[in-house]
């Protein structure tokens, strides 16, 4: 049976009856890692860290599916875990390194080209270091709206923020990109 087709939930339950709670976890983790391996990537960028980071997240779920009360959406619950995670990663690596502005533009070009699972071209990477300039709240904004097509109203569950700064803050981070891109 394909992952996809079980709803969430039959995962829960399942993973809530301690004779399948492995099952139920072995089927959430091939429904939902593929969506959280891309949004992690898009925030730490380097493949190896986000296997790290969603290891991370996979470990966290494990030890508080049984906590989750059904207040939201489990994918929201999971992407809010999984966006938690990513942002504790950045600040851990930023704390760790000691770069000025332009060793971190250099850093990070030379991350994804040295990336051998990056596969865009010159413009995507200034379009990543244009992204990794931004503060973390538009930074994580546009990479949801941007990459994921997540709806505000959803945005708003996963962030705990109110539409309009969500708005705001995405129209925010398109300008300052587009400066960026444009060198102004």
């Amino acid at each position: 049976m394909n992952p996809q087709d079980i709803q969430d939930d039959e995962i829960l339950r399942l993973f809530r009856e301690p004779a399948t709670r492995e099952k139920g976890y072995t089927i959430l983790v091939k429904k939902y890692q593929e969506k959280l391996y891309w949004q992690i990537r898009r925030m730490v960028l380097s493949h190896d860290d986000t296997d790290d980071v969603l290891q991370n997240v996979f470990i966290k779920v494990w030890n508080n599916l049984d906590n989750f009360q059904e207040n939201s959406k489990l994918f929201t619950w999971l992407y809010r875990i999984a966006t938690n995670e990513s942002l504790t990663f950045i600040n851990q690596a930023k704390k760790r390194q000691s770069f000025g502005t332009d060793s971190e533009e250099f850093n990070l070009s030379e991350r994804l080209r040295a990336d051998p699972y990056f596969e865009g071209d010159e413009i995507q990477i200034k379009l990543q270091q244009a992204i990794s300039k931004l503060p973390d709240k538009q930074k994580q904004v546009f990479l949801m709206r941007y990459y994921d097509e997540m709806k505000y109203e959803e945005m708003s569950q996963v962030l705990d923020t109110s539409v309009g700064a969500l708005k705001a803050s995405y129209h925010h981070a398109v300008k300052k990109i587009e400066k960026y891109l444009t060198g102004g």
